[in-house]
C-alpha cells in the first residue's frame, strides 16, 4: 500500500496544531486584570505603581472595574487584602461609601474583616 497521503495528512495536522491563536487583549482589560491581581495579592505598592503608570485614579474606575463579580473594595474584603483595601478606601470619596451597601455586604459575608472599621470611619458612620 502507498502511505504518502497519511504522511501528508499527519504533516498538515502537526503544522496546523503548532500555530495557536491568542485573542488580542486591549489595554483596559489588561489594566483591570492587573488591578484585580494586585488587590488579591494585597500588594499595595504594585497597585499604586500600576495606577500611576496608567494615569488612572481609583475613584474614576471604581464603578467600572469588577473582580470576580465584586467591586474593588469588596474584592479586597473577600481577599483579606487589608493594605490594598485601606488604600482603596482612602482614595474613594466619602459619598461612594455613605450608602452603606459595601459595609452591609462585608458585615454579612466577612464580619471579622478589619476593613469594615476602616470603611465605617471613612464614611463617617
Amino acid at each position: 500500500m502507498f502511505k504518502l497521503p497519511k504522511l501528508v495528512a499527519l504533516t498538515a495536522v502537526v503544522a496546523v496544531s503548532s500555530f495557536s491563536y491568542t485573542a488580542p487583549v486591549n489595554a483596559e482589560d489588561q489594566l483591570a486584570v492587573s488591578i484585580c491581581e494586585y488587590i488579591a495579592a494585597d500588594d499595595k505598592n504594585r497597585l499604586r505603581s500600576k495606577l500611576k503608570s496608567s494615569r488612572v485614579k481609583i475613584r474614576n474606575i471604581y464603578d467600572a472595574v469588577q473582580c470576580n463579580g465584586n467591586n474593588l473594595l469588596r474584592h479586597a474584603v473577600a481577599s483579606n487584602a487589608v493594605d490594598t483595601g485601606e488604600y482603596i478606601v482612602k482614595n474613594l470619596s466619602k459619598s461612594a461609601l455613605t450608602d452603606g451597601a459595601d459595609i452591609a455586604w462585608a458585615e454579612g459575608n466577612f464580619a471579622s474583616s478589619p476593613l469594615i472599621a476602616v470603611i465605617k470611619e471613612r464614611a463617617g458612620l
